[in-house]
């Protein structure tokens, strides 16, 4: 039997980070199964001048480029708001086992909410999902963030 081990910690890090820099602050982290972190990213469309440089695109490439391979089973991936429909898809892509998610998204997001694309026919990979990780404190990131910008 393993004992759950929340990992939120990095990727409040990188989303902490990305609001400094003025991306909105969304970060995640990849790890296999046994804990090892894979690869770590925040949010960088404004960098990178890239709208699908979020944070889950970002980390999913470095983990299978780190890999080589373009599939993550058995993997874990941590988030600190819900996936959007496209993060969503590109999880099920890369086969992410689990996904461990901090805010609900109720405008955007694209697993609980919206578009729900785990729950589509066409989605090739479903993950187990767990929400609400860490959830205040990923709020409140965003919240701040986005009332400094008012």
């Amino acid at each position: 039997m393993s004992i759950f081990t929340n990992h939120m910690d990095i990727a409040l890090d990188e989303a902490r980070a990305a609001g400094q820099r003025g991306e909105v602050p969304v970060g995640a982290v990849i790890l296999s199964r046994d804990g090892q972190v894979i690869a770590q990213a925040g949010n960088e469309t404004r960098a990178q001048n890239d709208p699908i440089a979020h944070a889950e695109i970002l980390a999913i490439r470095a983990a299978c480029s780190a890999l080589g391979r373009e599939r993550l089973q058995g993997f874990d991936l941590y988030v600190t708001l819900e996936p959007c429909a496209m993060c969503a898809a590109a999880i099920a892509a890369a086969r992410i086992g689990r996904v461990y998610y901090g805010a609900s998204d109720p405008k955007s997001g694209g697993v609980a909410q919206g578009a729900r694309v785990f729950d589509h026919a066409q989605s090739h990979h479903k993950p187990e999902v767990y929400d609400g990780i860490s959830a205040k404190e990923c709020e409140n990131l965003l919240k701040d963030f986005f009332a400094a910008k008012r």
